[in-house]
């Protein structure tokens, strides 16, 4: 396998490839319990769900297979000038590479072109690399969730100005 990769939007034919990613990799983290973005509707039609207004969600792809992916959408229950990043996660054969900080830079882009102000993420205890990326990118820890996303199996939240 090469070290490149590239980031594209996710098509239709990639949600049953990022719906499988979804349910590899949260488990591995200890959160597939209620509470956590893997019993979330949306799983098995990202696609869909990401061609909403002020919605984006990118694929990422390395030797033609889809290994990871993250998006950005309007924060539930927030307010308008919110989004949230949703579901970034990686097969272990995506981490290493580049690949989260190139995402990353992906998601904050899309979300300054959808007009977003600040941008709010949830996680958990465990997740020390992600959380390790999220403060390269600007993130600062809050004290308490924001909006109504309906995760309340996370335990540690973020946010940044875009």
């Amino acid at each position: 396998m090469s070290a490149a990769f590239l980031i594209r939007p996710i098509e239709p034919r990639d949600d049953a490839a990022i719906a499988a990613i979804i349910r590899a990799v949260m488990p591995e983290f200890g959160a597939s319990g209620p509470g956590f973005a893997i019993h979330d509707a949306e799983v098995d039609t990202m696609c869909a769900a990401y061609a909403q207004p002020r919605c984006s969600y990118f694929v990422v792809e390395r030797d033609g297979m889809v290994v990871g992916g993250g998006g950005v959408a309007p924060l539930a229950g927030g307010e308008p000038d919110v989004c949230e990043l949703r579901k970034m996660y990686f097969l272990p054969e995506a981490r290493g590479i580049g690949a989260g900080t190139a995402m990353m830079q992906r998601c904050l882009d899309a979300a300054r072109g959808h007009g977003f102000g600040r941008c709010y993420l949830e996680t958990l205890t465990g997740m020390d690399a992600a959380q390790a990326l999220y403060q390269r990118s600007g993130f600062v820890p809050i004290c308490a969730p924001l909006g109504g996303t309906g995760h309340h199996g996370c335990d540690r939240w973020f946010i940044r100005e875009l």
